[in-house]
């Protein structure tokens, strides 16, 4: 089958050409962290002030992307793992299109992350740490899933039944349990500016 396959990805137009075109060096933001950490609330926010300042950026977001592309997809760690691969391939296709990539996913774990670098290039991949005590996370709860998952009704829930593995080096960690919305967006915009200027 591997025969049959002939990509054409070096006759198309560039990624340097689109970066060009759009004024703004491209990256993949990888916003991880337990449900109701701030991920999604961070990732609308951040697109809003970036389209605001000029740049092109898009959000994937966890249920948005289930609710389309991975439909099929369940929460076995199988179906878990396979649910960011394909993620990353589509966050690269948007990387190699110019645009500034955010992405909003628990991704518990390393590996899962790790897989998603590999795919998208470490250069490019630039881990958010959107962190939060759990008791912290349970309280804003507002999909009421927290309580589901201690009635026993959610199997395998992150940070409950199934265990979140922190990153050991993100380029950058945000406690939204002490900063604003406004002081996060912030903080990231101060570190990823300089990154995706382009000059």
């Amino acid at each position: 089958m591997a025969d049959n396959i002939h990509p054409i990805f070096e006759q198309l137009v560039q990624r340097d050409e689109r970066e060009s075109r759009l004024q703004q060096r491209s990256k993949v933001l990888w916003l991880t962290g337990l449900s109701g950490s701030g991920k999604s609330t961070i990732a609308k926010a951040l697109e809003r002030r970036l389209f605001q300042d000029g740049f092109f950026p898009q959000v994937l977001d966890g249920d948005n992307i289930r609710s389309g592309i991975n439909n099929n997809l369940g929460f076995s760690a199988e179906d878990r793992s396979e649910n960011i691969r394909r993620i990353a391939e589509v966050a690269k296709l948007y990387l190699e299109s110019g645009i500034i990539c955010i992405n909003s996913f628990i991704s518990p774990t390393r590996e899962m992350r790790d897989q998603a670098r590999l795919i998208i290039g470490a250069h490019d991949f630039l881990e958010i740490y959107i962190n939060a005590p759990l008791e912290v996370c349970e309280s804003r709860d507002v999909k009421g899933l927290y309580a589901k998952a201690r009635r026993g009704e959610i199997k395998g829930f992150t940070g409950i039944d199934a265990p979140y593995e922190a990153p050991d080096q993100p380029a950058l960690e945000i406690r939204t349990d002490e900063l604003s919305l406004l002081e996060s967006v912030d903080r990231i915009l101060d570190y990823l500016n300089p990154i995706i200027a382009h000059n």
